[in-house]
């Protein structure tokens, strides 16, 4: 409706990507238990190829418009995900450059939060561990820098410091779904790790 009502909007149509973008993993998200699961380990082969088609020719339509706002942007980074035939296949320099764009534009903590992730794939997870401290501190209550925090750890192979954030993670976040699986990643963990069951 929006883009019909004005169609030069070049946000707009990229507001309208990024929506085609992200639901085209909804069928992937969630496993036959309704437990989430993470973009890495999601099954590609149940993403929407059409929805993704969709998406990208109205990023490309949002682009003739003129410079990239915030949705362009961040459509831009789902469709960096999208394109990628897997995990190991994305192009984390380019996703790295883009939330580096969107930080400028917005000054939002949370968007460093998710460089972070994509600086960790790109370079290690040290690097993105680096990142996520100059902001952790900005974020309040949020369960987020936790459950970064975490995931980074268990990238780094330090189970024990992985397993007690994601069990911080897990006490503060207010989605159950995104609870359970916090509580999961460190349940796992802990009994892979001799130190944590001790």
């Amino acid at each position: 409706m929006l883009l019909t009502a004005a169609p030069q909007e070049g946000e707009v149509a990229a507001l309208l990507a990024l929506m085609l973008l992200a639901d085209a993993r909804r069928a992937a998200r969630l496993d036959a238990d309704g437990e989430i699961v993470p973009l890495p380990e999601q099954d590609r082969s149940r993403w929407d190829r059409g929805r993704i088609l969709e998406g990208l020719a109205m990023l490309e339509r949002a682009t003739d418009a003129g410079p990239l706002g915030e949705y362009g942007v961040q459509a831009a980074i789902a469709a960096v995900h999208d394109e990628a035939a897997s995990a190991d296949e994305t192009d984390w320099p380019t996703i790295v450059a883009l939330y580096e764009r969107l930080e400028t534009m917005t000054g939002n903590p949370v968007v460093t939060v998710n460089r972070a992730v994509a600086v960790a794939m790109a370079d290690g997870p040290a690097a993105g561990l680096a990142v996520l401290d100059q902001v952790a501190d900005r974020l309040g209550a949020s369960h987020r820098p936790d459950a970064v925090r975490a995931h980074l750890l268990e990238m780094a192979g330090d189970r024990d410091e992985a397993i007690a954030h994601y069990r911080s993670a897990a006490r503060r976040s207010t989605s159950v779904p995104e609870r359970r699986y916090l509580v999961m990643r460190a349940a796992r963990l802990a009994n892979e790790s001799p130190t944590a069951r001790a």
